[in-house]
């Protein structure tokens, strides 16, 4: 990948867990709620950045 490229369009935002991939019991580290977040929070910063340019 190129240093200087920069992305042209919005990226897709990720997909909510569906009901299934949580098991609900809070054991699972990372748990399917926390790796979505941590995307989308990504996901938010990199189309914040495409919008101001």
């Amino acid at each position: 990948m190129l240093k200087n490229t920069k992305i042209q369009q919005p990226t897709t935002e990720p997909q909510k867990p569906k009901p299934d991939e949580c098991c609900g019991g809070g054991s699972c580290c990372p748990c399917v709620w926390d790796t979505y977040r941590a995307q989308r929070k990504e996901w938010l910063k990199v189309n914040e950045k495409l919008n101001k340019t």
